[in-house]
């Protein structure tokens, strides 16, 4: 049952994402760059994911299990150190040059362009990187 939920939770999120042309880099770039061609429709997609977020969050603090699981596994991390800074400031200025975040490239990984592909091998270095230093 909890792959079943899982699977359709991804599918609206991915279709949300198509739909909304959050998987658009042009469409994300264009609402990155302010100037004549500065495209303000992705604040109204974002505005929903905010109000969506906050009925799911107050919704789940009214439960104490989650649907799927005997407890809620939430962080206890709450150092703001060099890493962390650094590691934001990499997504986000990716992002502000792809124009590509995270969910909307795993969706258009299905879409077998390389750019999508390259972005992913990027994601997963990114992710990888770091484990390898703090190893040694």
């Amino acid at each position: 049952m909890k792959q079943i939920g899982t699977f359709f939770i991804g599918l609206v999120f991915g279709l949300g994402l198509i739909i909304s042309q959050m998987t658009n880099p042009d469409k994300v770039l264009n609402f990155l760059t302010f100037g004549k061609a500065w495209d303000p429709s992705l604040i109204l997609v974002m505005a929903g994911a905010m109000v969506v977020m906050m009925l799911a969050w107050w919704r789940v603090s009214k439960q104490t299990k989650p649907m799927f699981g005997q407890h809620f596994d939430l962080t206890e991390f709450k150092n703001i150190d060099s890493r962390l800074i650094i590691g934001a400031a990499l997504f986000g200025l990716g992002w502000g040059i792809s124009g590509i975040c995270p969910g909307p490239g795993v969706v258009q990984l299905a879409s077998g362009n390389w750019d999508f592909i390259l972005f992913f091998i990027a994601v997963l270095a990114g992710m990888y990187l770091p484990r390898l230093k703090s190893e040694k």
